[in-house]
């Protein structure tokens, strides 16, 4: 090869390259940068309807999300630790206040999505049917020294609703020593369905997607305190991708995700 040849070899190169860089520091092109993946934590009890959301989002192509799910306690205090989620979903007010008050939260993206009820559960094959849930009816009497699985009632927010309904109706001293405190909320289902304990606390939800177990009562509402899922996004991390997933939420595709599921939309 000779040098005029290599001059131009490498002059074509130098120009080549500089023509991909431009490419790629231009949006909607091959070069152009992928939309960051969106990491929430949510409660336990939204698995169900907030994997369905986020499969429907990716299907649309409109980002990549990686969802986890615990105890909104739990979620809480990773996230005040540092843990690196985008968006945060409550099972109740509680919890998000927490955060809030830390200064974890950005309090302008704060809004409730959802709804729910509490019940009353059994396994399927249980003789009990139908329990009346009026104030100083017997439910110490119902477990027949067995448990009533729910909740741990002193940070999982369906616990905590289920402490507060049996408080309001008399009946909490007389199963306190016999609550079998879960993790979550699912924990407390898989308990009545295995038939490890007679009765449950669950929320209405929870019961709707199970075989295994069936509904006994309905808690009243005003027995508790309105249960309600705030969602926020984490401070410092809002981009347009993270509100593009929250506009999503409210979508009418989401809406009828979470309706078909039980929950109470806002």
């Amino acid at each position: 090869m000779n040098r005029l040849t290599l001059r131009h070899s490498r002059l074509f190169q130098t120009l080549f390259l500089g023509f991909i860089l431009l490419v790629s520091a231009l949006p909607g092109t091959l070069g152009a940068t992928e939309p960051e993946t969106i990491t929430f934590f949510a409660a336990a009890s939204t698995t169900d309807v907030v994997t369905e959301v986020c499969r429907l989002f990716g299907e649309q192509k409109l980002g990549t999300t990686v969802p986890s799910f615990a105890s909104s306690s739990t979620l809480a205090k990773q996230i005040d630790n540092g843990a690196p989620a985008d968006i945060y979903i409550s099972a109740n007010q509680k919890w998000m206040d927490y955060l809030a008050k830390k200064g974890r939260i950005d309090p302008a993206t704060r809004f409730d999505l959802l709804g729910n009820r509490i019940v009353l559960i059994a396994p399927l094959d249980s003789d009990l049917d139908t329990v009346q849930l009026v104030p100083g009816f017997d439910l110490a009497g119902l477990l027949k020294d067995g448990h009533l699985a729910m909740g741990d009632p002193d940070h999982v927010p369906a616990g905590l609703y289920g402490k507060a309904a049996l408080e309001s109706l008399g009946a909490w001293q007389g199963v306190e020593k016999h609550v079998a405190g879960a993790a979550t909320v699912r924990a407390a289902l898989a308990l009545v369905e295995r038939g490890e304990v007679p009765l449950g606390v669950v929320y209405a939800t929870d019961a709707a997607i199970s075989r295994k177990v069936k509904v006994v009562a309905i808690f009243p509402q005003e027995s508790h305190p309105p249960i309600t899922y705030p969602v926020a996004i984490v401070s410092g991390r809002q981009t347009a991708q993270v509100d593009r997933f929250i506009s999503f939420m409210k979508s009418d595709q989401a809406r009828a995700i979470f309706e078909r599921a039980g929950f109470t939309v806002y």
